[in-house]
């Protein structure tokens, strides 16, 4: 069984959360919010699996509960209106393992909250990838300097690293395969040891991660003038 919080501004979005987890068998709701504050609250005390989280909402914001909420080691899935809502990316780097648009398919919804209980992200590598170059400038950095080394990636063998650079450009473990002619299985086994090495939750955080020490490169920066 999996326990959902749900935090959401709006009422009526709550009540169809709640109508669609209570007859569904393997999740149950454990509580509901209606602003960051009361989800940081109720997350410390009821402790629940999976966070379905709201961005815009009163006094505390979905970013900064996300934030207080992933230290307590409850997963969030940030679920927004936009496909390119200007506040994922923070959602995701405050430590969201993913999101979903509020008009998907309950079954998809159902779906997301498996995959975030299981401890994967819910978003395409390709979707994250746009995202971030989408929304480039909000990550603050010159992305056309040298790739920054970091502790986090000393401990990384040489093929686990290409294997980073490769979740950072958005492939799927298929598409690793193919690129350096390994057996899926395998290409799975490395970014699993990737992601320990680097302390990243998900392939999202990783992305992220590749991002800032800046082994992959946004496509708008590449198209002017960055290399590499």
């Amino acid at each position: 069984m999996i326990s959902v919080l749900v935090v959401d501004a709006q009422p009526l979005q709550r009540f169809g959360f709640r109508m669609l987890l209570e007859s569904t068998p393997d999740t149950e709701i454990v509580g509901e919010a209606e602003n960051g504050a009361e989800a940081v609250r109720w997350t410390t005390e009821l402790r629940p699996d999976v966070v379905l989280m709201d961005i815009r909402m009163p006094g505390v914001n979905g970013i900064e509960a996300t934030r207080r909420i992933v230290a307590a080691g409850s997963r969030i899935l940030v679920l927004t209106t936009l496909d390119v809502d200007r506040y994922a990316l923070a959602a995701l780097r405050a430590g969201a393992s993913g999101f979903l648009l509020k008009d998907i398919r309950p079954e998809e919804l159902l779906a997301g909250i498996r995959a975030v209980a299981a401890g994967d992200a819910v978003i395409a590598p390709a979707l994250t990838r746009r995202l971030l170059d989408a929304f480039v400038d909000r990550l603050g950095d010159d992305l056309c300097g040298p790739a920054r080394e970091d502790p986090r990636l000393a401990s990384l063998t040489g093929r686990e690293r290409e294997i980073l650079v490769a979740i950072g450009h958005g492939l799927t473990n298929g598409e690793i395969a193919q690129r350096f002619t390994l057996a899926e299985s395998t290409v799975k086994t490395h970014v699993g040891r990737v992601l320990a090495k680097i302390g990243a939750r998900d392939r999202i955080q990783a992305v992220i991660l590749a991002y800032d020490l800046r082994l992959t490169r946004p496509v708008q920066r590449a198209s002017v003038g960055c290399t590499g």
